[in-house]
């Protein structure tokens, strides 16, 4: 059974017409399950009783169901449990504040990419998510939480550039009118630093943010916390950077992941700063989480300390402080909590 969250309106309009339904059937479908948020194609009240049995033999709306659901008690975030059809489990993060609900997507089930602070590495990656369970995140963390999301970020478990071509076609579906209707300006993909989605990505021709973990201005560094780099090094990724610079003509951020002893030192603010500078970045620094790995957080103090030297040296920086620790919905905790215990 094909889910019908995977297809564009224009795709939809094609499977209303392959089983003798006329287009307009496609937009009254679409209308009930992002805007009406009707899940179930019998609660359709406008559709005909022989196009909903049509449409319950062809398709599937949800994807998945919620296995888990916990809330922050320290901090308010709220972290989703995802069993996906085939048994597979993913996560999704819920941050509330003042200004914004912001939800964190997963684009993968796993990571290939296994950054050594990241738990989300450290499991088998297992397959792409498809663009109905990206944006099934989004719809089924609203109906549970009643929120409606302001932003969306794409820094779950999974590398969204190792997913192109399902990344690209949820992002279509949030921001679409016909779909979520999310501004694209409130939405941010990150990437490990993927080449060749950077340079697919700057001629997208919306206006989606772009982070980048960079975690380290420095290849030998970056090689160990970044294993793509040895494939994508620093200077490579500038030059895409620079292209997505022109051709976006969006400015990017620079996330980096603050580790004692590895790359918080004065030469590190120094490299960091100057490629910053020369990409017009901002730069967002986080904290190390201490739960995860080998490596361990400096501190706030010294985070605060690498902050005032980057913006000595004219970098523009902002701290994140990240939430949901203590339910392992922090930066680099998630990785589907089915799997932590075997990986």
């Amino acid at each position: 059974m094909e889910n019908i969250l995977n297809y564009s309106p224009v795709e939809l309009k094609q499977k209303m017409a392959a089983i003798g339904e006329p287009g307009y059937r496609a937009r009254q479908v679409a209308d009930w399950i992002y805007k009406k948020r009707v899940f179930s194609f019998g609660g359709m009240k406008n559709l005909p009783s022989a196009l909903k049995e049509k449409m319950e033999k062809a398709f599937s709306i949800m994807p998945f169901k919620c296995s888990e659901h916990l809330v922050s008690p320290k901090d308010g975030a709220e972290k989703f449990l995802w069993e996906l059809k085939d048994g597979n489990f993913i996560e999704t993060v819920f941050i509330r504040s003042e200004k914004r609900m912001t939800l964190c997507l997963s684009s993968q089930v796993g990571c290939k990419f296994k950054c050594p602070y990241c738990l989300s590495g450290s499991i088998k990656f297992r397959r792409d998510l498809t663009p109905g369970e990206i944006v099934a995140q989004v719809l089924m963390a609203e109906e549970i939480t009643g929120a409606r999301m302001t932003n969306v970020v794409f820094m779950g478990i999974g590398e969204p550039f190792d997913n192109y071509d399902n990344v690209e076609k949820a992002l279509k579906a949030l921001v679409s009118p016909e779909g979520v209707g999310i501004g694209a300006r409130k939405i941010t993909v990150s990437t490990c630093g993927i080449v060749p989605g950077i340079k697919r990505f700057s001629r997208l021709g919306l206006q989606v943010n772009l982070s980048v973990s960079i975690h380290s201005a420095d290849n030998a560094v970056r090689d160990e916390l970044v294993p793509a780099n040895r494939k994508y090094p620093i200077e490579e990724l500038k030059t895409a950077l620079k292209e997505y610079l022109e051709n976006a003509g969006r400015k990017m951020t620079l996330e980096y992941t603050v580790i004692k002893g590895k790359n918080d030192s004065s030469n590190d603010a120094k490299l960091l700063s100057a490629l910053a500078r020369d990409l017009a970045a901002k730069i967002n620094l986080i904290e190390c989480n201490t739960s995860i790995g080998r490596y361990s957080s400096p501190g706030a103090a010294k985070t605060d300390e690498f902050r005032a030297e980057l913006e000595r040296r004219g970098a523009h920086v902002t701290i994140r402080r990240s939430k949901g620790e203590d339910i392992g919905a922090a930066c680099g905790q998630l990785a589907g909590a089915r799997y932590v215990a075997s990986k």
